[in-house]
């Protein structure tokens, strides 16, 4: 048996940051011809199963570790919706519809871009985080350590 499995290089010098490239993996499995539900399995049950803690993680069941991501919109329709600042969409008929989709010809006046998604919520080991928030508190923390550092280049 022959099993996928998802992971990305964060922290490597020309990697990803943290939590980041895991989505676009998301994508490029999907890209590579899975099915979203096969790729998200690739990213849990798979991952856990290779990994060989199956019987603590990977499913929700009861007794098993179950840490969660809840996003705005289903992730079988498009994946680009477990990017944590949410994706560019395609709205064909007020109706949010696949970004590859040939149904939607230039000039067309129901096709409208619109952007959505995005993770609303991380849960983990029982506790509610909510991602806009830490997404803004993170900003702010970079935006000031750049302030920061820019006041101490000045005075040297």
């Amino acid at each position: 048996m022959v099993v996928g499995v998802c992971g990305d290089d964060a922290g490597y010098l020309y990697g990803s940051l943290y939590g980041f490239g895991i989505s676009r993996e998301l994508e490029l499995h999907e890209e590579a011809g899975f099915h979203p539900l096969e790729v998200l399995r690739h990213a849990t049950a798979d991952g856990a199963k290779v990994l060989g803690l199956d019987d603590r993680l990977g499913r929700i069941r009861q007794g098993l570790i179950a840490d969660l991501l809840v996003v705005n919109g289903n992730p079988l329709e498009n994946l680009r919706l477990m990017n944590p600042y949410g994706a560019d969409l395609m709205s064909y008929h007020g109706q949010i519809i696949n970004n590859y989709s040939d149904m939607v010809k230039p000039g067309d006046p129901d096709f409208k871009p619109v952007h959505g998604g995005g993770i609303e919520w991380t849960i983990k080991d029982g506790i509610p985080y909510h991602v806009p928030t830490l997404m803004k508190e993170v900003k702010d923390m970079v935006q000031k350590a750049r302030a920061d550092r820019a006041r101490t280049d000045r005075t040297k």
